[in-house]
């Protein structure tokens, strides 16, 4: 199956454009302009064929939408153990927030023991993508009835000096707040990020609805 042919029969000009605005440092023509929801359709309909093997190894591949069927793809993995040596094998290829972000295995959810482990290892990667992946993972799986109050220190100990690198401390920082109050806050209180991570942190707090009125109030007294 030709599937980058595949992509290019979704292509939609005016998502390609707006997508290519959306994604600074990749060239315009690399953007195919596949909507999200016709992606992961044809993410699904590849998982269930068995017809994405051959894709899977071909990296780096060209085109930003097939790098965004990619993690789709690798979403829908059933298989735990199969599922991690492809993310492995994929995140050194992985140059942006949104092929990053898209990436949320399912069998993920039922290994929590395990992937702990794997969160700690991608965190403290050099490589600002596999670092983002790795706290976006423990944003998603390990704040709410998994959580514990050590795992905080997992996105504090980031130190990338790139922009999405922290946007993404900020980001898990704040969705801590507002699920782990009690748990998160002195990190605000005893200055334990930089200030730009702080200063986001709390940013993101305040326009959050899950924060309330009184805690927001705190929030902007902590600014530095």
């Amino acid at each position: 199956m030709n599937i980058t042919g595949r992509l290019f029969e979704l292509a939609d000009e005016k998502y390609a454009d707006f997508q290519a605005k959306l994604t600074p440092g990749i060239d315009r023509e690399l953007f195919i302009g596949v909507r999200v929801p016709a992606a992961r359709k044809l993410a699904k309909e590849l998982y269930k064929s068995g017809d994405f093997e051959a894709f899977l190894t071909e990296l780096p591949h060209k085109y930003y939408d097939e790098n965004m069927l990619h993690g789709l793809i690798l979403s829908e993995f059933k298989d735990y153990d199969e599922c991690v040596e492809q993310v492995d094998m994929f995140l050194p290829y992985v140059d942006n927030w949104a092929v990053c972000d898209i990436m949320s295995p399912k069998c993920f959810k039922k290994n929590k023991d395990r992937l702990i482990g794997k969160i700690i290892e991608w965190s403290e990667s050099n490589l600002v993508y596999t670092s983002r992946f790795g706290m976006g993972m423990l944003m998603t799986h390990f704040l709410d009835d998994d959580f514990r109050q050590e795992y905080l220190d997992i996105p504090a100990r980031v130190k990338l000096d790139d922009y999405y690198a922290k946007m993404m401390v900020a980001w898990f920082f704040a969705t801590a707040l507002a699920k782990q109050w009690d748990a998160a806050i002195p990190y605000i209180e005893n200055n334990a990020l930089e200030p730009w991570i702080h200063n986001k942190t709390i940013q993101k707090a305040r326009e959050s609805n899950r924060i309330t009125p009184q805690q927001k109030d705190y929030l902007k007294t902590l600014k530095r």
